[in-house]
């Protein structure tokens, strides 16, 4: 994580460094993308390796998450197939948060809504409805803000302290959020 600056608004560029894919089958899609552009697998998702619920996938330095949505955060149900958000990497939540709410962006997943399991990310809704999420956390093979990779595993938000659910509490994880 790094600081603010003093005055409390964010420095320097967010950085994309997240795009979730919808897929009833994504395993098959993962082999496809790892086929078709030569990403690396980083993790499969759930119980079953033939079925997963989702595949993460890098190029070194996005990390490309392919899921089955277990449900829905964002309003384009469970069965959405294709582009479903994408995720920035910024240099204070809180600022940025500050930022976006000021310019009228709704925040639809703040930090008492992070599903059980998953990486610390704060939602919102653009004015042309794309989803996005800010963290301070890059995602799994993704790079942080200074270009360090991130490592293949992250721990969660509740492992992190930082929702509502406290360290080793929250409830089992619903594979296939993201």
């Amino acid at each position: 994580m790094t600081q603010a600056s003093d005055q409390g608004m964010p420095r320097g560029p967010a950085k994309i460094r997240h795009i979730a894919i919808g897929s009833r089958h994504p395993g098959r899609s993962a082999e496809y993308y790892k086929a078709a552009f030569g990403w690396r697998e980083v993790a499969r998702l759930g119980k079953d390796a033939e079925d997963p619920n989702g595949v993460v996938l890098s190029d070194g330095s996005l990390n490309i998450s392919v899921l089955r949505f277990a449900n829905d955060q964002i309003g384009k149900g469970v069965c959405c197939e294709g582009f479903h958000h994408l995720g920035f990497v910024v240099d204070d939540v809180a600022a940025w948060t500050a930022r976006l709410e000021a310019m009228g962006t709704p925040c639809i997943v703040g930090e008492n809504d992070i599903p059980p399991g998953a990486q610390y990310e704060i939602k919102f809704r653009s004015p042309d409805d794309v989803v996005f999420d800010i963290s301070d956390v890059a995602w799994p093979g993704s790079t942080a803000l200074d270009g360090t990779p991130a490592p293949d595993q992250q721990p969660s938000a509740a492992q992190e302290n930082r929702s509502r659910f406290p360290a080793g509490k929250a409830p089992a994880p619903k594979l296939g959020q993201g």
